[in-house]
């Protein structure tokens, strides 16, 4: 078997970056989706080009992409969030692929919030799924970010597919929901993933 493709992913404030870090002291590169897309929406000229097609000259200012704008242009607009997402899922997808394909570690791992509701996860070779309760992440995200609110929170988690869904769907799923200590569940995922690579 070639190097796994790991996934992990989680509802908003389940704690998915965490998890993340954790694994990567343990020497496994971890892919930020999430910022990555940030990161292109701004770089790379094709995409941009796209933006603005979509959106107009608005969707930049002379920082960068504007994302109070993009995000009102997209919030309760599906037919442009699922015109956006057209355009930003491949740019992620192809800059992902390239960085796989440079790095030597036993498996690499893919973190991205919408993993399932994008279907990247379909080219992914194993799903590990970060769990908190929804009230539990509703606080950590009202305490982790000023710029929102209960209700944008609410929205956001909406949107995203429910827990038990991703569950189901999940190889392995971590219990971060400040009971169950979590680095004893990465380790145990780690040695399996190793395990079944025949490592």
């Amino acid at each position: 078997m070639s190097k796994p493709k790991v996934g992990i992913t989680g509802g908003i404030g389940a704690g998915k970056s965490i998890v993340s870090q954790i694994f990567k002291l343990l020497g496994i590169p971890v892919y930020d989706a999430d910022s990555r897309a940030k990161y292109l929406m701004n770089q790379d000229p094709e995409l941009k080009k796209g933006i603005v097609s979509l959106f107009g000259s608005e969707a930049y200012t002379n920082e960068g992409l504007n994302r109070t704008f993009i995000a009102r242009q997209t919030f309760n607009n599906q037919s442009n969030l699922e015109q956006l997402n057209a355009l930003v899922h491949p740019a992620v997808g192809s800059d992902y692929s390239k960085w796989e394909q440079e790095q030597n570690s036993k498996y690499t791992l893919k973190e991205a919030a919408l993993l399932f509701e994008a279907g990247s996860y379909k080219d992914l070779d194993i799903i590990i799924v970060v769990s908190a309760p929804e009230e539990l992440r509703i606080e950590r995200v009202l305490a982790r970010d000023s710029h929102r609110n209960r209700a944008d929170i609410e929205a956001i988690i909406s949107k995203q597919w429910p827990q038990e869904k991703k569950e189901n769907k999940a190889d392995f799923v971590i219990y971060n929901e400040e009971k169950s200590l979590v680095i004893p569940q990465v380790l145990s995922v780690h040695e399996k993933i190793l395990t079944s690579i025949g490592q």
